[in-house]
C-alpha cells in the first residue's frame, strides 16, 4: 500500500488513558478511606467526555474544558462530591501525565525514517505536548481539532487536515483503535489501518472491538504495523 503520511488517533491508540486515570480516581479514593469500582467510574468518565467534544463546530470550550465538566458530572453521580479542589486538580491533571502504550515508541521512530508521522487528535494541544514530552514521541506534526475548531468524526476535520498536510486523503493512512473515528476517515477518501487495543477500557474492554471489514489493514499491534508497512 503506498502512502505519503499517516495521522494517529491518539487518545485511545497511543495512549493508555484508562490505566492513568483510574490511578488517580483511586488514589483520591484512598484519602477519604472509599472503595468503588473505579473502573467503572474511569469508564464513566470517559464517554461523558466524548459525548461533550465529539463532532463539535467552533466550540466556545476544547476537551479540557470537557475533562473539567465531565468529572464534575462523574463525582455528582458516584457520590464522590468529598473530593476537594486539590483532588479534583490531580485527576484532571492526570491527562496530561498518561503514558503511551509500550510497544508504540519504538514504532514511531521507525515509522518517521520513511514517512510522516502526524498526531490527528481530538485532544487539546496543550495536552498532545504533555505527553509527548513525557514518552519522548517525537511526531513530525500535531493537529489537534481544536486548531480547526471542526472535530472528529465532522468529516471537515479529515478533509482539512489532508489540507494542511498538502495531500489527497487517498494519500494518508489514518491510524486508530476506533471504527468511528476510521470509518469517518474512509469516507472522506483516507487509508486506514485498525489497530487493536483490547485494554484500552481496562478490565470491561473495548466497546467496539471488532475492525470494519473495509479496513486497509488490521493488526494487533504497532509492531506489526510497523512490519506490513516495510519500516
Amino acid at each position: 500500500m503506498q502512502v505519503k503520511a499517516l495521522t494517529f488517533d491518539t487518545g485511545g491508540t497511543i495512549l493508555d488513558w484508562h490505566s492513568g486515570l483510574c490511578s488517580a480516581f483511586q488514589r483520591a479514593g484512598e484519602r477519604h478511606g472509599i472503595s468503588l469500582d473505579w473502573h467503572a467510574v474511569t469508564n464513566d468518565y470517559r464517554r461523558l467526555a466524548m459525548k461533550g467534544i465529539v463532532g463539535q463546530v467552533q466550540p466556545t470550550f476544547n476537551m479540557d474544558d470537557v475533562h473539567h465538566t465531565a468529572l464534575d458530572e462523574v463525582l455528582a453521580k458516584y457520590g464522590l462530591l468529598q473530593f476537594d479542589s486539590q483532588q479534583r486538580w490531580l485527576i484532571f491533571h492526570a491527562w496530561h501525565e498518561l503514558a503511551c502504550w509500550p510497544d508504540f515508541p519504538a514504532a514511531l521512530t521507525r515509522i518517521r525514517q520513511k514517512l510522516p508521522a502526524i498526531s490527528f487528535t481530538m485532544l487539546p494541544l496543550s495536552l498532545v505536548l504533555d505527553v509527548s514530552r513525557k514518552n519522548d514521541l517525537d511526531w513530525d506534526a500535531v493537529i489537534s481539532c481544536e486548531m480547526m475548531g471542526v472535530y472528529k468524526p465532522n468529516p471537515q476535520a479529515y478533509l482539512k487536515a489532508a489540507q494542511w498536510l498538502r495531500m489527497a486523503p487517498s494519500e494518508i493512512l489514518m491510524v486508530a483503535c476506533h471504527n468511528f473515528d476510521l470509518n469517518a476517515a474512509r469516507a472522506c477518501g483516507f487509508k486506514t489501518a485498525f489497530v487493536r487495543r483490547p485494554d484500552e477500557w481496562g478490565p470491561q474492554g473495548p466497546p467496539d472491538p471488532t475492525p470494519h471489514p473495509d479496513c486497509d489493514l488490521v493488526v494487533n499491534g504497532f509492531d506489526e504495523l510497523t512490519k506490513l508497512l516495510g519500516v
